[in-house]
């Protein structure tokens, strides 16, 4: 919703100031579709050539969560904090051999079902029950597996940033391809010096139109979506973070729920739940 309101208001207030100057929008539409194939075919096909078929397809993978609402909500926090809240109360009065099974299978475990929005999260559940399998071995300590979270989430972060990065250079190049358009426009006027000039006025403002696309399309459209990209990738890594803080917090020998009050102040202030309001769900749990 966000995106259409974004590009509405940018588009319409650029064409809108231009038609309330005076201009001639004949001029912009007779232009646009051969300035739009010079300048998109080209711009796709250095895209294709400038990256490798898993950042092409993580690319059109990512589009799709950007036309929905963030899934990164208070109460998604506030759920994940009770689920890890509750395995850390059984691995208190059981004991890490009791979540063995949890950990195995935790597709069938009714401790992970019992928080649907994470527990059906394949990349959260998979970093969640790795690290309590090596908590269950005893094999590492805790500096050990603080070592292996922080390298995981950087190279989460890392392949995330992919995509972003592509649309980044995408954006970048649009400008220099809506210049390649101008100029190919006033070569094809320059060999038309005969005409009168209302027509070689028309063919300039036809060229002009492909650097002013190229810019168009780079700041007002794509480059957007990158910076919405990298804001979606920080909310991902974000998640992470906080489940790494209460499950190193509890090697350390926190209780349970002074584990979770390291996890809550790991998060953003406006995602973040107050003391009350984390604790309540979690006895509501």
């Amino acid at each position: 919703m966000n995106i259409a309101i974004g590009y509405i208001l940018s588009i319409g207030c650029i064409f809108g100031a231009y038609i309330m100057h005076g201009g001639n929008m004949q001029v912009v539409l007779h232009a646009l579709p051969l300035e739009c194939m010079a300048i998109l075919g080209g711009a796709l096909g250095g895209f294709i050539v400038n990256n490798q078929n898993s950042t092409l397809k993580a690319v059109l993978k990512s589009f799709g969560p950007l036309l929905k609402g963030s899934k990164y909500s208070k109460a998604r926090y506030m759920e994940m904090l009770a689920m890890l809240y509750e395995i850390l109360q059984k691995v208190r009065k059981e004991g890490l051999m009791s979540i063995e099974k949890d950990v195995e299978e935790p597709h069938t475990s009714a401790l992970f079902q019992k928080y649907p929005n994470v527990g059906h999260d394949h990349h959260m559940v998979e970093f969640i029950t790795d690290y309590l399998r090596m908590m269950v071995s005893g094999n590492l300590n805790a500096h050990e597996i603080e070592a292996l979270m922080d390298n995981e989430i950087d190279t989460h972060h890392q392949e995330g940033h992919s995509p972003v990065a592509a649309v980044a250079r995408l954006a970048g190049a649009l400008p220099a391809f809506g210049i390649v358009a101008a100029v190919l426009g006033v070569v094809n006027t320059m060999g038309s010096v005969g005409q009168p000039p209302a027509v070689l006025g028309g063919m300039i403002g036809s060229a002009l139109v492909g650097t002013f696309l190229g810019i168009l399309l780079a700041y007002g459209v794509v480059e957007p979506l990158g910076g919405l990209m990298e804001q979606k990738l920080e909310e991902g890594t974000k998640e992470f973070q906080v489940v790494k803080t209460v499950l190193l917090a509890s090697m350390q020998g926190y209780a349970p729920q002074v584990a979770i009050e390291f996890g809550r102040k790991v998060l953003y202030s406006t995602m973040r739940p107050t003391f009350g309001e984390l604790e309540a769900h979690v006895k509501k749990k």
